[in-house]
């Protein structure tokens, strides 16, 4: 049962061939944690510190 709507990759922007590798999508996953709650931490920091120094 093939009810794709692609029917050619050919003009491909992105394409992607670990998607089936939960492995891949799982070092994806915990990247993406990690520049979010650092993101997070360093503002946190940074206001601290800018709220003591005002």
């Amino acid at each position: 049962m093939n009810t794709s709507p692609i029917e050619s990759w050919d003009g491909v922007e992105a394409y992607f061939t670990f998607a089936d590798k939960p492995a891949v999508m799982m070092l994806f996953l915990l990247l993406a944690f990690a520049i979010t709650f650092g993101t997070i931490i360093i503002a946190a920091v940074h206001e601290k510190h800018a709220y003591n120094n005002h």
